[in-house]
């Protein structure tokens, strides 16, 4: 499904743009999947109902984490994914040792429908069952078919260091692999798509392992517009508390939406 060769013949010159990349390290890489196939895989995408746990952040987005059992390419795309091959592709690029999580946890298909967006954020930095695993990427792949700049929904970035920011598109078949660090904030701005088309993509996420945890535990951080009601932004200050707190009796639901 991945388009291997392309990668392997052109990793300098990838490594090159992901590391010089502002606001801060990222890469786009268009052609990413064999276009056939990932035609193929996009024909058999359904209409999602489990609703995105970070609902009061993420307006009409929803989830499927096992989006492997979708269709044959999706498994494909699952197993290129996690491949050896592609880890060390990774690696190259990134130029640190980094590797897919196998179980792709809290990944899967997302889906925004009308008016979705999703408020600028940090994501967690610690893998939630393996614990000396460090979030280094985000691997989002794009789904949008005969996207156009006024369907918006463009993946936003911004670097909390400098407050530099970005806007990158999001066409079909363009994957874009994000570094993930304590000041690389992204979202996106609320989506103008068409009836009954959806800003859909598929999410993965890399890890490098630390023999010594270099930051405190952390899920996610959200960053509310300056317009945002008193109490959205007081549930954002308090988010990462309440989260452990409900997870220390009830579990964390991360996994759940299959």
């Amino acid at each position: 499904m991945i388009n291997f060769d392309f990668l392997e013949k052109n990793l300098e010159t990838l490594r090159i743009q992901y590391l010089s990349a502002q606001p801060f390290p990222h890469l786009l890489i268009d052609n990413f999947c064999d276009e056939e196939k990932l035609l193929k895989a996009y024909s058999n995408v359904p209409e999602l109902n489990n609703k995105s746990r970070d609902y009061a952040f993420a307006n009409n987005k929803f989830e499927k984490s096992n989006y492997k059992e979708i269709c044959p390419e999706f498994l494909e795309l699952y197993n290129d994914l996690s491949s050896e091959r592609f880890n060390k592709i990774l690696a190259f690029i990134t130029a640190k040792k980094t590797f897919v999580d196998p179980k792709n946890f809290g990944g899967g298909l997302h889906q925004g429908k009308k008016n979705s967006f999703l408020d600028m954020h940090l994501d967690f930095n610690y893998h939630p069952l393996n614990k000396n695993w460090y979030r280094e990427l985000n691997l989002l792949l794009y789904l949008n078919k005969d996207w156009k700049p006024e369907y918006k929904g463009q993946l936003k970035i911004k670097d909390l260091r400098t407050n530099d920011e970005a806007a990158l598109d999001v066409p079909f078949n363009r994957m874009i692999i994000q570094q993930c660090a304590p000041y690389t904030l992204h979202g996106y701005d609320m989506t103008n798509f068409p009836e009954g088309r959806y800003r859909t993509s598929i999410a993965t996420y890399a890890y490098q392992v630390h023999e010594m945890l270099i930051e405190t535990p952390r899920t996610t951080d959200w960053f509310p517009k300056e317009d945002a009601s008193f109490w959205k932004k007081q549930f954002a200050k308090n988010y990462n508390l309440l989260v452990k707190t409900k997870n220390r009796f009830f579990g964390s639901a991360t996994a759940k939406n299959q």
